[in-house]
């Protein structure tokens, strides 16, 4: 079908139309260029939400038992239901709900819906007290750029009132989603009141609570009908100079109380104030000074450096009305990022470009070579357009992807042009030569870029998160790929009519003259080695290729044998020699410095050590600056980030360096000091981000069974067991030590004398301690609950516990050493679950230069005694980036049956053969020789990125061998015998199939460089070359042993 209609005839006949269509896609490539979205990485679907609720009071095996429990068994029932990860403390449960990962992205939303609903028709059925369930699903948002606002001896009110404008300004920008106001401390009224006063007067709680709840309830005064509009009568105090927090102060302290006939206002038994929570359950800090966040979302497909531009001209414009003492800064700003990973594509296109022309030029000649290098803008301006208009950005995959089809989208045009030349050569004229191109190379160039492109299907069709991020690259280089094949049947045979030089006057015999001997009488094979000395391949270098062909051919069985061993070679260096990896650390300047105190310990206290580790961190040179979040993680800058759950002993420290090399040595010096013990009581984690999902820690391994106490003796012997490994750092256990409690002992006789219950008792030591929200007041845009506690001196001090004063129902009041004892006791801090499985996880980080898949296995190796020595009921599981990898490898995998499916079809339509399919699919495996070799040589891991190039390769390899046994099969037709047809077909392909070997290895050598790419860039090199290399010797003695060729003499 393809040889009735001649596409390159047809675009040299109507060279108008052709040159029309080369302008229009060179102008809409510029285009969509220029109007493309920028981000840093690719969005997916994250498919996860938190659930969590609270429960003062209750220990954490209660928040597990009694409230996270019915959870659990509620969203077992959710469609696309894969697992929920529980985290239980004293007073509060976390729930992390994850979806599937084949999960649609249209049905998100509804799941998330269903959990909402689902989990709140089961609020009501849980035990009294419970607040919740909470649900936040928002953890796809990426902030593009955070700043901090910071101000000397600003009160924090003020601060947030200045954050409150700019993000009004900020929203105006064009290019902005969403503009979030982070690390703001609730503002409260605090009644901190005299506990042995009010025992002496008489009084009790519930007293002063109803007198301040009616003092600040909101009541209507009515209104006044007129003949015009109606009058509404407010009341107003009659100090109007006073701010609106401090009328609430006054309304406060001027609240009646009745003591007897006698009447007492709220100041006389209580100081009035106001502040932030206490403890603050966040806190922010830039630089060292305490500081208020304002993140900024991109909208998605924008330009991230058009946003970047519109946000620096708000930037000089807002700055000229900041208030005296106001600081704004940026904390991370993607954009950086961005313009880095654009930049190094201009850079490297140009570098592929220039090794494209001059690996052309010294090949095929200077005007050959700029039509092969015409073909690079052209192909990408096809591939630009069809990006633009499906809505996909310049991201980290996409820009990968396309850099990597830099190496490869010349093939096309360089068999195209080549053919070209060797028929003029032989006399065609510009334009016969161009359609004989077409008639012999059109179909397998065709079903060669097809296969390409299917050796990429798997990661575009995998159902994972890792197929959601790094899919792009099956659809960037399809289409790219497609595109230059297009490119080398229309546009190339176009350049070559205008470009190449007339054809050779004096024209060589050709294989036709071979035919036209065959046809006059002469036998098949009588003449061959004649005519093709006298050739256009009769040369030096083609005479000794024939010759090592030849002898290939003589000696097939050992050429196989040596290639089969080294494949076996290959394989087990893979296995020993190889270091496994999942993603590599980023190449970002950010570096993470991670602080863990025992579980419960005060925000505060932890507070204090980061502070001192932020003075140590500041005083490295490779410090441009830094930030710390106090009570929970770093809110998501970067999409790998999984920000940390509220917990009042951690905070994350994030270290901007100068550069990569600086981030790396600054870690190397910090982990140093950790080492050598600073900061013993804590656990300091120092670490870079990570490509790819996120992962909590490389190294992680699930104890899983019933009772908490088995598992941590279990869990402690594993993790003494990793502590011997050379290569582990820290390894804990996730619950931490158990956390001392106090128990109050009742004499249950003398509550119940009392007419006291436990309940009653403890209520009354919440609302002291920790206080209790009576009521509301109003400042402004904002809603302050008003705090009634004990002073600050009966609340902090320990010693005070026992004069703690409880009232009875008959108004009598008894310190709390009166009803019972106190004792000291430990319990489980926290507790975790998954899918309703109680677990522990050890935990371990591993020194740089040591992949987390090779340490896992080498303390698997190590941790069969334990194993066998688990009681019924337990296990252990693998986790960490293994799980995840394992994850991402699986849906690959699952996606290669279709992948075969697929090539074996394209294949089996063109070939028609059993036999050429054969010779075709024995040859992809090759690639791993030299990738194998490469990885080796230079110290390369083999992780997710550098598998999906192997699995590519293996469709590069049988391209170059679907050319060589078309050719074969041509000269087959044409008469030759089977050891000429052979032999001749090798030495006409070797010089096309060798240069975009040549062409794609040397494209690839920016790529090396980069953090990401590189190990698939040493995957491809090694692989092309040597795959290539052994294709040309190894395919025709396999050819032969197939066949049972004999050489003819």
């Amino acid at each position: 079908m393809m040889n009735r209609w001649n596409v390159s005839a047809y675009a040299v006949k109507e060279q108008s139309l052709t040159l029309y269509f080369i302008i229009v896609v060179a102008l809409a490539g510029i285009y969509a260029f220029l109007h493309m979205g920028r981000a840093e990485d690719p969005s997916f679907n994250i498919n996860t939400m938190v659930v969590s609720a609270t429960w003062p009071g209750a220990t954490a095996a209660e928040m597990q038992d009694q409230v996270a429990d019915p959870l659990e068994k509620r969203l077992e029932e959710i469609l696309y239901f894969d697992r929920v990860e529980t985290k239980a403390r004293a007073g509060r449960v976390d729930l992390l709900v994850t979806f599937a990962e084949n999960t649609p992205m249209d049905m998100t939303q509804e799941l998330y819906y269903q959990v909402r609903k689902r989990l709140g028709d089961e609020a009501s059925r849980l035990p009294k007290g419970v607040i919740g369930p909470v649900f936040n699903d928002d953890f796809e948002d990426v902030f593009f750029t955070l700043y901090s606002l910071t101000a000397d001896n600003w009160p924090q009110d003020k601060l947030v009132r200045e954050a409150d404008k700019l993000q009004i300004a900020l929203r105006q920008v064009q290019g902005v989603k969403k503009v979030s106001l982070l690390g703001e401390q609730a503002p409260k009224l605090f009644i901190d009141l005299d506990t042995v006063r009010i025992s002496q007067m008489g009084l009790n709680l519930t007293q002063v609570q109803q007198a301040i709840d009616a003092q600040l309830a909101v009541t209507s005064a009515g209104f006044i009908e007129t003949q015009g509009p109606r009058l509404y009568i407010r009341l107003k105090s009659d100090q109007l100079n006073l701010s609106a927090h401090e009328q609430n102060v006054l309304r406060l302290q001027n609240t009646p109380l009745l003591l007897g006939t006698q009447q007492i206002l709220l100041k006389d038994i209580a100081e009035i104030k106001q502040g932030f929570e206490e403890p603050p359950s966040y806190v922010i800090r830039n630089k060292g000074e305490p500081a208020l966040l304002v993140g900024v979302v991109m909208k998605p497909k924008v330009d991230g450096l058009k946003l970047e531009a519109a946000l620096q001209s708000f930037e000089k414009a807002y700055e000229q009305q900041l208030p005296l003492g106001l600081k704004i800064e940026k904390v991370t700003n993607q954009a950086d990022a961005i313009h880095g990973a654009v930049s190094t594509f201009q850079l490297k296109f140009v570098t592929a470009l220039g090794v494209v022309l001059v690996v052309s030029l010294l090949a095929l000649g200077f005007r050959a070579g700029l039509i092969v290098s015409l073909a690079v803008p052209l192909t990408l301006g096809m591939t630009f357009l069809f990006m633009y208009l499906n809505g996909l950005n310049f991201d980290r995959i996409t820009l990968g992807a396309l850099i990597i089809s830099l190496g490869l989208l010349v093939d096309d045009a360089i068999i195209a042009i080549e053919m070209m030349l060797v028929k003029m050569e032989e006399g065609m004229d510009k334009a016969k030569a161009a359609a004989y191109a077409w008639t012999v190379t059109a179909a397998p160039m065709l079903v060669g870029t097809l296969v390409t492109v299917v050796g990429f299907l798997p990661i575009g069709l995998a159902q994972s998160r890792v197929g959601e991020y790094a899919g792009g690259i099956f659809w960037v280089l399809g289409i790219t790929l497609i595109a230059s094949w297009i490119v080398a049947v229309t546009f190339t045979p176009y350049l070559g009519v205008k470009l190449l030089p007339n054809p050779n006057p004096n024209p060589k015999p050709n294989l036709d003259s071979k035919t036209t001997s065959t046809l006059k009488g002469i036998k098949p094979g009588q003449n061959s080695a004649e005519n093709v000395h006298k050739s256009v391949y009769d040369s030096k270098g083609y005479r000794a290729l024939r010759q090592v062909i030849t002898g290939c051919l003589r000696y097939k069985f050992v050429v196989v044998a040596i290639t089969l061993l080294l494949f076996v070679l290959a394989a087990v260096g893979m296995g020993k020699f190889v270091a496994k990896q999942f993603f590599p650390s980023s190449d970002r300047p950010e570096l993470m410095v991670d602080v863990t105190l025992p579980e419960g310990t005060a925000i505060q206290v932890t507070d204090a050590v980061t502070q001192r580790l932020e003075a140590l961190i500041n005083g490295h040179e490779e410090v441009k600056s830094l930030s710390s979040y106090i009570g929970q993680g770093a809110p998501r800058f970067f999409l790998a980030l999984n920000p940390e759950m509220p917990n009042s002993a951690f905070a994350k420290i994030i270290v901007v360096t100068h550069d990569k090399n600086a981030r790396d040595a600054l870690q190397s010096k910090l982990q140093t000091l950790i080492n050598q013990g600073a900061f013993p009581e804590a656990r300091v984690r120092v670490h870079p981000l990570l490509f790819g999902p996120p992962v909590a820690w490389p190294v992680t391994f699930r104890v899983v069974g019933p009772d908490a106490q088995e598992l941590r003796r279990i869990a402690e012997d594993l993790r003494q067991l990793i502590a011997k490994q050379d290569f582990a750092i820290d390894p804990h256990l996730q619950w931490g030590q158990r956390a001392p409690i106090l128990n109050v002992v009742f004499n249950n006789a003398r509550l119940a004398q009392l007419g006291l219950t436990p309940q009653a008792v403890a209520q009354q030591l919440q609302a002291q301690l920790q206080g209790v929200a009576v009521s509301q007041v109003r400042d402004h845009i904002r809603t302050l609950a008003v705090i009634l506690r004990a002073d600050q001196a009966t609340r902090t001090q320990v010693a005070q516990l026992n004069g703690l004063m409880i009232q009875t129902p008959s108004g009598q009041s008894l310190p709390l050493e009166q009803l019972g004892k106190l004792e000291v006791d430990f319990e489980e801090p926290i507790l975790e679950r998954r899918n309703r499985e109680l677990y522990l996880s050890v935990n371990s980080e591993v020194i740089p230069g040591v992949q987390p898949p090779v340490a896992t296995a080498l303390i698997q190796a190590q941790m069969q005694p334990l194993i066998d020595a688990l009681p019924f009921g337990y296990r252990i599981d693998v986790g960490g980036s293994v799980e995840e990898s394992a994850k991402g490898e699986f849906s690959i995998q699952a996606m290669m049956p279709v992948m075969l499916l697929v090539l074996t079809l394209l294949l089996m339509v063109y070939l028609k053969s059993f036999s050429s399919l054969f010779m075709v699919m024995v040859t992809a495996p090759l690639g791993l020789i030299g990738a194998v070799a490469a990885m080796i040589l230079f110290n390369q891991p083999f992780g997710f990125v550098a598998n999906l190039g192997l699995i590519g390769l293996g469709g590069i390899l049988m391209r170059n061998t679907l050319i060589l046994t078309g050719q074969i099969d041509e000269n087959l037709k044409h008469g030759l015998d089977m050891s000429e047809a052979v032999i001749d077909a090798t030495i006409r392909r070797a010089r096309p199939v060798v240069l975009t070997a040549v062409a794609a290895m040397l494209a690839f050598i920016p790529l090396t460089t980069s953090t990401f790419w590189g190990p698939m860039a040493y995957v491809l090199i090694g692989g092309i070359g040597v795959g290539t290399f052994l294709t040309l010797l190894f395919l025709p003695a396999l050819y032969a042993v197939w066949f049972r060729v004999k050489i003819v003499s």
